[in-house]
């Protein structure tokens, strides 16, 4: 057994500063940890949580695989996946993953005094066989882009470098195509297509293809909080000038005349672990994305109508809950008095994307279909 007591403050203090490094200068000197969020980093990193939280079958130590995820291992190690941050001893505002983590390294589940804690452990060489020195390492590349996703990275890349959501005119100055090969209504991939309104200065190669969406309604107040932009594949330019010809990658759905240009963007590492909202929070679905679907299951994703306004930040995670119907009880003297049912959980979300007023989040653990108007809470207790 590993003791808890070989870990000092100062050893875990270290290993969260060398973390930081690790994620690159450029992005570390944008945090600012102030003394209180650095106390109550070392104190969650020294408590854990209760050993009545820790799954099942919860194993001393797992290997990390590729193609885990965060939320697979927090499954591995926790009954409550969202409690990972406690487990995993973090300052969870400002450092969202302190200790990224890599295919091959072997996570420790330390037990003491009644609580535990995890940690990423490599035997120091010609040490008894119950000292673990701490990593991660300090690299020189961006280590970021090798680590484990949070999520399945197949299920969210699509969403990550793409705009969405955009203003009722936020497509109107954008490229557009104006023709295509032999005057084609629609076009598919390896046919070619002609643009204007390209910016003269524009070097990007690599165009996605957009066409504006529906409308998306809070389902409260039914006010218009965004346009959900329809993608429909991505374009290389060929030739330059007015009209620029482009020849199409791909396309997800036919491709035509009016549909706008956005310059492709890099798909961001999403490493945010997952993690209770801080406060009270609800709210309901507004649209769930793939053309026209009205009910969603789990890996399909959803748009929620609270964003960074509200609170909701990536890797934050929500519970849906189907709300209680109102029955008519028979039971009752007079057989007429009308009762509402509890609301039921049915399925998780994690939150993966986030704007000013909506945010989009992947489904998990759905034992029921999650549909447009459906509540969500992070109340996950």
């Amino acid at each position: 057994m590993i003791s808890l007591h070989r870990l000092t403050r100062h050893t875990l203090y270290s290993s969260t500063l060398i973390a930081v490094l690790a994620l690159g200068q450029a992005w570390a000197n944008n945090l600012t940890v102030t003394p209180t969020q650095r106390d109550r980093a070392e104190l969650v990193a020294q408590s854990g949580v209760a050993l009545t939280e820790l799954a099942e079958n919860a194993p001393d130590s797992y290997t990390v695989k590729r193609g885990d995820t965060l939320w697979d291992i927090s499954t591995l190690f926790l009954k409550r996946p969202w409690s990972w941050p406690e487990l995993w001893g973090m300052n969870k505002e400002q450092i969202k993953n302190p200790h990224l983590i890599y295919p091959g390294q072997v996570l420790l589940l330390v037990k003491s005094e009644g609580r535990a804690t995890l940690r990423m452990a490599q035997q120091v060489a010609g040490a008894s066989s119950d000292v673990v020195k701490l990593s991660p390492r300090i690299r020189a590349e961006d280590v970021r882009a090798k680590a484990i996703a949070s999520i399945p990275a197949g299920a969210i890349e699509p969403f990550l470098s793409r705009p969405l959501i955009v203003e009722q005119q936020g497509l109107d100055s954008a490229p557009r195509i104006v023709a295509t090969q032999e005057g084609r209504v629609f076009t598919g991939a390896n046919d070619i297509i002609y643009v204007r309104g390209l910016n003269a200065n524009d070097t990007h190669q690599l165009f996605d293809v957009f066409r504006p969406g529906r409308p998306l309604k809070d389902p409260d107040t039914q006010a218009v909080v965004g346009y959900e932009a329809v993608y429909l594949g991505a374009v290389q330019k060929t030739r330059p000038g007015d009209p620029a010809t482009f020849r199409i990658v791909n396309s997800k759905e036919e491709i035509g005349v009016g549909d706008r240009l956005v310059a492709a963007g890099r798909p961001e590492v999403v490493n945010y672990v997952p993690r209770a909202v801080d406060k009270a929070l609800d709210g309901r679905v507004l649209s769930i994305y793939g053309g026209g679907v009205d009910q969603a299951a789990t890996n399909m994703v959803i748009a929620l109508n609270r964003g960074s306004a509200q609170g909701l930040e990536r890797g934050h995670v929500l519970r849906m809950m189907r709300y209680g119907k109102t029955i008519v009880d028979k039971t009752s003297v007079n057989k007429k008095e009308q009762v509402r049912l509890p609301d039921e959980p049915y399925a998780m979300v994690f939150v993966f994307r986030v704007f000013k007023d909506i945010s989009y989040g992947l489904i998990f653990n759905a034992t029921a279909p999650v549909m447009v108007g459906d509540s969500f809470t992070s109340r996950l207790e």
